[in-house]
């Protein structure tokens, strides 16, 4: 029969497991901690100063609790005591230097702010974007802070600026190239762009929330973790949370089940400085969640944190969400971003060619851009097929190679449909001359007809406004923009606008 271990045991064996993720980072804090007992789920301890505790609290609690609970299925409360003499620390500090006091911790080793001004906030050290993983490479970085003097005697002990390290976990969920150097930046996302550095405190006006919106793959989760890296390397005490609108449902669902809000509506609430959602239209119908989320809105905007929030539409296209979540989805700035311009496309091409190591001529650039149009996600998986098709076969990628590849893809038959056949195929089926679309007549047959092209175009081609704009007769984005809108609320409202779409649709073999 197993032995049931004692409290103690329990606490020794998650503080183990804890640190056995990161060992250096764990000592460093676990000086300034006292385990003083875990009776009936309660774990209590005691910690050197406030400061300690947050941090602690912050990133080392949650992967202790859970392994507790995981191995007694208690609900873990925990009990902090600030201040006072630790005779027990959970982690023996380094032995005292000659003469000094007994007890005393080396506080600029540690690391440790005590008090006074500092770059970021105070007393807040870290991330919250991945509460209970403190793992391995973690980041340092140096920030000034004030600490104690440990040259001066005890009893003249002041306070001094002076360069320290902060070590902080690595930020979950980001990928390491998604930095504004690598964004490349054109007419359809530099709006978007400028409001990210804004946000990130890199100049300019400072819009909160930031409301991103565009199509997939367009690079709105880009900008996000661009944001979060430009703020980690120059503030590196913000506590950051990221997270998608999939996750934070589940996360609330498991803190529901657990009887653990208190703990979820602190990392959203209190422990954050800036607040990360990507894909909001998930919450969609969630009417609980919801909910939550807006009473998280509304602690941080009050206490002006930073939040950006990204959707594939507009807030007032969000079906299925709260009037007042949209409400204030719409208090700072609304940054869309749309499919890239052809010149926008080759530089994007061009700069994951360099990141990547890929040789690569311009002309095959070019074709690259110009077969694939509907997003850069796409863009760059062309290219990387390309980049490995090559090495695979020990070919060259010229343009001959791009165009062979590129025509047997399914990338290439998804989007092998261009507007000059959007506009051939609508012409054909409204019975039209292949120049009335592009023309100035306003018949409303002749208008419908067009707006139901542009739609098309916008819809399954993921073409950019002004690119629609000067293939329909140089019209402004403005009117593509109302037609598009136009022909999708048709689209919901009336059976017989819905039957000429789908029609069109299987002659363009694009219907879903």
């Amino acid at each position: 029969m197993e032995t049931i271990p004692t409290e103690k045991q329990l606490w020794d064996e998650a503080v183990a497991f804890t640190r056995d993720k990161s060992p250096g980072s764990f000592d460093q804090w676990f000086y300034g901690v006292q385990f003083e007992g875990l009776t009936d789920g309660v774990l209590c301890l005691r910690a050197r100063d406030e400061f300690v505790r947050e941090w602690v609290d912050q990133f080392f609690l949650p992967t202790l609790t859970d392994h507790i609970r995981s191995r007694t299925g208690w609900s873990i409360q925990v009990a902090w005591t600030v201040g006072g003499e630790l005779d027990h620390p959970v982690i023996e500090p380094p032995p005292n230097r000659v003469g000094e006091e007994p007890n005393r911790l080396n506080n600029q080793a540690r690391g440790i702010v005590l008090g006074g001004p500092s770059t970021g906030h105070t007393g807040h050290s870290g991330h919250a974007g991945h509460t209970g993983h403190t793992g391995s490479g973690n980041v340092q970085n140096l920030a000034t802070a004030s600490v104690l003097d440990d040259a001066a005697p005890w009893s003249e002990r002041r306070v001094v600026r002076q360069n320290m390290q902060v070590v902080a976990p690595p930020l979950e969920g980001l990928n390491p190239k998604y930095t504004f150097s690598n964004f490349v930046i054109g007419p359809s996302n530099q709006l978007a762009h400028a409001a990210a550095i804004g946000a990130a405190g890199g100049g300019g006006r400072r819009h909160n929330p930031l409301f991103l919106c565009g199509g997939t793959g367009l690079g709105k989760t880009h900008l996000v973790h661009a944001v979060a890296h430009r703020v980690r390397a120059e503030r590196p005490s913000t506590r950051i949370v990221y997270v998608s609108a999939e996750k934070f449902l589940n996360e609330f669902l498991q803190a529901l089940q657990d009887q653990r809000m208190t703990e979820f509506r602190n990392r959203y609430r209190e422990r954050c400085d800036l607040l990360l959602v990507d894909d909001i239209q998930f919450l969609a119908s969630k009417t609980q969640t919801q909910e939550e989320f807006f009473h998280a809105f509304n602690v941080l905007h009050q206490a002006d944190k930073q939040i950006i929030v990204t959707s594939d539409k507009y807030p007032q296209q969000l079906e299925r969400m709260e009037e007042r979540l949209i409400s204030r989805f719409t208090w700072g700035l609304v940054a869309d971003i749309q499919a890239p311009e052809l010149e926008t496309r080759v530089a994007i091409v061009r700069k994951k060619a360099q990141i990547e190591g890929i040789e690569i001529a311009d002309d095959v650039l070019v074709y690259i851009a110009q077969s694939v149009r509907s997003n850069v996600r796409e863009l760059e998986g062309t290219l990387i097929r390309l980049a490995a098709k090559a090495s695979i076969t020990s070919r060259i990628i010229d343009l001959d190679f791009a165009r062979s590849e590129i025509a047997l893809s399914s990338s290439a038959r998804a989007n092998e449909a261009s507007v000059e056949d959007v506009q051939r195929v609508v012409c054909h089926h409204f019975k039209l001359k292949s120049g009335d679309l592009l023309s100035k007549d306003r018949h409303k047959s002749v208008a419908f007809a067009r707006h139901v092209a542009m739609y098309l175009c916008r819809e399954r081609l993921k073409c950019s406004l002004p690119e629609l704009g000067r293939a329909f007769g140089n019209r402004d984005h403005t009117t593509v923009m109302s037609a598009v809108r136009k022909v999708k609320a048709l689209r919901g409202a009336d059976p017989e606008v819905r039957a000429h779409l789908e029609a069109l649709e299987r002659k363009l073999g694009t219907a879903d």
